[in-house]
């Protein structure tokens, strides 16, 4: 029903009587019987029934505003596909029905290249620990220079693949899926870095291959390490 032109405003309205952000049933009638609105949104479209500004706003409306855009977050995933992401922070809120903040986050697609990468395109080459070298030389001559043995470390890795073909030996059968495998490093097989190829990457899947099983193969991820150790009986051996 239209209401007498006496009665018509945002005064008259019932509680409440002005209209937070956009609300098209936030109205009333104009003395020439046209609709006007109480919703802050009015402002923008300069619809506003005659005595908003008196009923409605006590102060002038404050657009928001932000500041400038941090920096970019390191990508999630170190070596391949992942994303990055950054933030800023509101500086001024909005009031009385000003314009509504802007995203704050912002988020891109990104591909991680740490220098750990090579790394991972490694495969390591492992043995059952029988061919563990604990033994002394009986043949070795008193004046032969022995290669200077390096100190052997473990590295704990989670399996979270493995092959049919490993079932095929005894030692490469326990390597299942969610076994934690303790892989020892030793002298003979380290590297100029004193390091064995492909002892994994915290976080990242790696991948292995059983130098003594034909098709016995599969991927890990690496869950710690030891440095000075030696692995329990039954584990394997990094070649």
């Amino acid at each position: 029903m239209m209401l007498p032109a006496a009665e018509a405003g945002c005064r008259e309205r019932d509680s409440p009587a002005c209209c937070t952000g956009r609300n098209n049933e936030c109205f009333e009638y104009t003395r020439r019987k046209t609709v006007c609105y109480c919703d802050a949104y009015c402002q923008k479209t300069r619809d506003c029934c005659e005595d908003y500004q008196q009923v409605c706003q006590k102060s002038a409306a404050t657009d928001c505003e932000v500041g400038t855009w941090g920096p970019w977050s390191p990508c999630t995933s170190p070596c391949g596909i992942g994303s990055t992401e950054r933030s800023r922070q509101v500086s001024v809120p909005p009031r009385n029905g000003g314009m509504p903040c802007p995203d704050l986050k912002q988020r891109r697609g990104c591909f991680g290249n740490n220098v750990v990468c090579s790394s991972a395109k490694e495969v390591a080459k492992i043995l059952p620990d029988s061919y563990k070298r604990n033994f002394k030389d009986p043949w070795r001559r008193p004046h032969m220079l022995m290669k200077e043995e390096k100190a052997s470390y473990c590295v704990y890795l989670r399996v979270k693949q493995a092959s049919v073909a490993c079932k095929l030996k005894l030692w490469s059968a326990q390597l299942v899926r969610d076994r934690l495998v303790c892989a020892e490093c030793q002298s003979d097989a380290m590297s100029k870095a004193d390091r064995c190829g492909g002892d994994g990457l915290e976080g990242s899947r790696t991948f292995w291959v059983a130098a003594s099983v034909s098709g016995c193969h599969g991927s890990w991820v690496r869950e710690s390490s030891s440095e000075r150790c030696h692995c329990q009986p039954y584990s394997v051996l990094f070649v």
